[in-house]
């Protein structure tokens, strides 16, 4: 059973109604010696800061051939992506990057570089996506996705693109594959957008 895509994506804000030390509520304010709004405790004393996510992925290469993921999951259900996804605690961004590749497509890939970091205010988030080289083309995909395709930059829907992150990450790859240079690149959305 699939769910209409929404027209936008927000996580759902990330607001504690009570301490995590000693269960009084919470309330807004700033800390003596901050500068923000936080969560805080009067009873205790403890700040409970608020802090953004990182998205981390892959856009992997086979024999010049980029692998996409068609998602099965909102948000974006029935669009394509790049393998990527929440990191786990406890992983670093190139561990996080190589479990979502191996969840999503149940590919195996090397990592070359760290190739886009993308800051996403306005969805409290930060998004890395190495550029790696899968080891086989053989992939099993998981529940997470409807199928996968291999596509050259020419053959890439951008129509059907899930996520500003990942088309902006494909198109700093088709123009490197142009220029024969793959540089990082780093930057930020600075408003929401929607792609479709």
């Amino acid at each position: 059973m699939s769910s209409p895509s929404p027209e936008f994506y927000f996580p759902v804000p990330r607001s504690q109604k009570y301490c995590s030390q000693c269960a009084h509520p919470l309330t807004q304010m700033v800390p003596p010696e901050d500068n923000r709004l936080r969560d805080v405790c009067e009873n205790c004393g403890a700040v409970h800061y608020q802090n953004p996510r990182n998205v981390v992925g892959v856009l992997p290469i086979w024999d010049g051939k980029i692998l996409l993921c068609k998602r099965a999951i909102e948000p974006r259900y029935g669009l394509w992506t790049l393998p990527a996804g929440f990191m786990e605690l406890n992983e670093t961004t190139a561990e996080g990057a190589l479990r979502e590749t191996d969840e999503e497509a149940g590919a195996s890939v090397e990592l070359s570089k760290l190739y886009t970091v993308i800051d996403v205010p306005h969805a409290e988030q930060v998004h890395f996506y190495y550029l790696g080289n899968l080891r086989s083309p053989e992939l099993n995909p998981g529940p997470e996705t409807l199928e996968t395709m291999f596509v050259t930059p020419d053959e890439i829907p951008w129509d059907d693109l899930a996520f500003r992150t990942v088309r902006t990450t494909l198109e700093h790859y088709c123009n490197d594959v142009k220029r024969g240079r793959f540089d990082s690149h780093f930057y930020a959305l600075e408003t929401p957008f929607h792609i479709r």
